[in-house]
């Protein structure tokens, strides 16, 4: 098989799929855009699957107590929104759900009333690396195809096209 051709189940259909059945018609830039975007949702749909088989969990909780991990003291709601570029709306959902599971604290700033803090609890911070540890499992095993070179490779590349993005968007800015 040549380098864009790959077997898909016939309920796979994506816009990548489309693409390759008549590349002539799409540019090399969009084909790539949907390259990564399909490689994206093939990632995020698996490991969303795993977390709630194997943790009962969601990924947007995992992606919450990912970033309050980092922060052994708590962290301020909405520096955590703006941190997971969500509405506050949304995590102010999240963090009642985990609040009730007992997967995090929230107590309020003694200065400022309104100020809440959220933290990961020892119950919280123990299911996470739970978590974290599976989630790197999964990642590696879905990228065992690629050599350490190869996705050192990628990785310089991505770096690049990162690069041109950020500068394509500041000067449309």
């Amino acid at each position: 098989m040549g380098e864009d051709k790959f077997d898909i189940s016939p309920e796979w259909v994506d816009g990548e799929t489309k693409a390759l059945e008549a590349p002539g018609d799409h540019r090399v830039e969009l084909r790539l855009w949907l390259r990564l975007l399909t490689c994206s949702t093939l990632v995020e749909s698996e490991v969303r699957r795993r977390l709630r088989e194997e943790f009962d969990s969601t990924l947007p909780r995992f992606d919450l107590m990912a970033q309050l991990e980092r922060a052994p003291d708590g962290m301020v709601l909405g520096e955590v929104s703006k941190r997971m570029m969500v509405s506050p709306g949304n995590i102010t959902v999240l963090v009642e759900r985990l609040t009730e599971s007992g997967h995090i604290s929230r107590t309020t700033l003694p200065t400022d009333r309104r100020v809440q803090i959220i933290a990961l609890t020892p119950f919280g911070r123990a299911e996470f690396e739970k978590m974290a540890a599976r989630h790197s499992d999964w990642i590696s095993d879905l990228f065992a195809g690629l050599s350490a070179k190869e996705g050192g490779v990628l990785m310089d590349e991505l770096a690049k096209l990162k690069r041109s993005i950020v500068a394509a968007l500041a000067r449309n800015t």
